[in-house]
């Protein structure tokens, strides 16, 4: 079996000359499948004593953290979901203080989290607790201190959680070796401990964690701090570390179905009828014998049953559909009984694809194009809002049904933030998506965003108001510097320019010149904006004063000789 993520920790923490512990700490760790997927966490917190109660926003921050991060999708990145949640606690420390105590120093706390997954660390941290982390002999502070000096005897905090609506949150990752000791400490114990003292106590007891929290403490105390003591220690016993021998056995645990002939029943799905196949998939409409309910069953092709990168795809497909809930995105199903081969099932849409539907409506009215595009953006923004960028939308893999309802297909080239800070042994070397709709950055070796969905839906608007292609050819590595935009009144000049220009943007070459998100190009395809028309728009007036006024003195001229024949008539 491989190996998975595996921690020891402990913690010590006592109230000190204080009359009451303001501090708070705590680690999780989750079963599977959250332990992959979203890894271990360890908070610490340190109420400020100036605060009306410290101890309750400490101790809220801590459980809130521990309890909410395991609680956001599994498809969102740790550095996404440690900001949203920590942005949330500081608004609702802020507002109890400002409720219960009037004040903006009512719950106020500092904070510093890790987060382990896979085999990275990330760190989230405010105000002045610490995280260090002792690698052999080496003990490296990690965080720094924020902190106001005033003067030699007096330092304030310059950032916490609660004292405003808004905070800015240090946040950084490193890779993990095994034996890592992380230490997490308040400023009751850092200020009154040297670290050649730290690594003295650990080292004398390396296997006892919780005794090595306590002597660092007591320590602490007994050189006469004068405030709350706490120490958390978190060793990496153990990290995933799968050989690709291993994770193929895994990938083809599930043998390739046969080709599936009508009446044949697997796994309690009959087959009804092939529906179509490429040289990856089958793709069968099959019926559920419990319910009687007809859904789809998509199958890999037997051309790739020796192929572990295609086989991680079919089923990163599967995980990604799962996880959307969107009437524009397929539905795909649970599938409650056990399965004896490698497919899985989505719903059943009675439709074409949008390829089908360009090719039967060659020339669809603008309004037309803007219903599709405001369902296909739906669609895609389900995608983005949990940090997954589809990367293959094209015309193909759009599926319209009889009420005219776009669902959006095939998530095997999604790219998922969460998922890609796994380690895995297995890296596709091709690009992803279909090249007259991948986007630029693409073909050159950068990193795929949202703005490179907008690019393909660009391409996929321009083609429904044109029946071409943007730049006229394919794009490549080789020739992206000298494309040129087609203005799309070179093919259709009834559409106006602001639409033109509007499409421009959403494919242009360079992604930062591009909609930062999908609602601002669906949005720049219904109402004018003047700013993508500004730079290029001459008015006739400017361009051709002459033939204007030609223009102007002939409507004139009509307009008086039909004054004239009224008075006379």
């Amino acid at each position: 079996m491989p190996d998975t993520l595996q921690v020891n920790s402990a913690h010590y923490s006592i109230a000190g000359t204080k009359p009451r512990n303001e501090d708070a700490c705590g680690v999780f760790v989750p079963q599977e499948p959250l332990l992959t997927t979203k890894g271990i966490a360890a908070v610490i917190a340190d109420g400020m004593s100036t605060s009306d109660d410290g101890k309750q926003a400490s101790e809220g921050c801590v459980k809130g953290f521990l309890s909410d991060y395991f609680s956001t999708p599994e498809s969102w990145s740790v550095k996404n979901s440690g900001q949203k949640i920590l942005s949330a606690l500081n608004r609702w420390l802020h507002g109890q203080g400002q409720r219960k105590y009037q004040s903006h120093q009512g719950m106020v706390t500092t904070l510093s989290a890790l987060v382990f997954k896979s085999n990275t660390a990330y760190i989230f941290h405010v105000g002045d607790t610490r995280i260090y982390r002792l690698r052999g002999n080496d003990l490296e502070q990690l965080t720094n201190d924020h902190r106001f000096v005033a003067s030699e005897e007096k330092t304030y905090l310059s950032r916490a959680l609660g004292i405003d609506l808004r905070v800015d949150i240090d946040f950084k990752k490193f890779p993990l070796e095994k034996g890592d000791l992380f230490i997490q400490v308040t400023d009751g114990v850092y200020e009154f401990i040297t670290d050649n003292n730290i690594k003295s106590i650990i080292s004398q007891q390396p296997q006892q964690l919780q005794q090595a929290a306590k002597e660092i403490v007591e320590t602490a105390a007994a050189n006469k701090s004068d405030d709350n003591l706490t120490c958390q220690l978190i060793q990496i016993t153990q990290l995933p570390s799968e050989n690709e021998s291993e994770f193929y056995e895994k990938l083809v645990e599930l043998p390739f179905p046969p080709p599936l002939e009508p009446g044949l029943v697997l796994d309690g799905y009959k087959v009804i009828r092939h529906l179509f196949s490429n040289k990856r998939t089958e793709v069968y409409l099959v019926e559920d014998t419990e319910t009687g309910d007809k859904v789809v069953m998509k199958a890999p092709s037997i051309n790739y049953q020796d192929d572990p990168e295609y086989i991680n795809q079919f089923l990163h497909e599967e995980w990604a559909g799962k996880r959307i809930n969107n009437p524009h995105v397929l539905k795909v199903l649970e599938i409650k009984r056990k399965r004896t081969a490698l497919y899985y099932i989505t719903e059943y849409i009675e439709g074409s694809s949008l390829r089908q539907w360009l090719d039967d409506n060659p020339r669809p009215s603008i309004n037309q194009v803007r219903k599709f595009a405001k369902q296909i953006e739906r669609g895609l923004r389900a995608f983005h809002r949990l940090e997954m960028i589809h990367q293959d939308l094209k015309p193909e893999n759009i599926l319209i049904d009889r009420n005219e309802t776009l669902k959006i297909i095939d998530f095997g080239s999604a790219k998922i933030a969460g998922i890609e800070e796994i380690y895995m042994p297995l890296e596709a070397n091709n690009i992803l998506g279909t090249i007259n709709y991948t986007a630029p950055e693409y073909h050159i070796g950068e990193p795929g965003s949202n703005r490179s969905d907008i690019f393909s839906l660009g391409v996929i608007v321009y083609e429904m108001l044109t029946g071409r292609l943007p730049y006229g050819k394919e794009l490549s590595a080789r020739n992206i510097k000298r494309a040129r935009y087609i203005p799309i009144k070179h093919y259709n000049p009834g559409i106006p320019l602001w639409v033109d220009k509007a499409v421009e943007k959403a494919v242009s070459i360079n992604p930062e010149n591009r909609f930062s998100i999908l609602s601002e190009f669906t949005y720049a395809l219904t109402k004018p904006d003047s700013s993508l028309i500004s730079n290029d728009y001459v008015p006739l007036m400017k361009r051709n004063p002459v033939y204007s006024w030609q223009i102007i003195s002939l409507v004139l001229f009509i307009i008086n000789l039909i004054l004239i024949y009224r008075l006379n008539s």
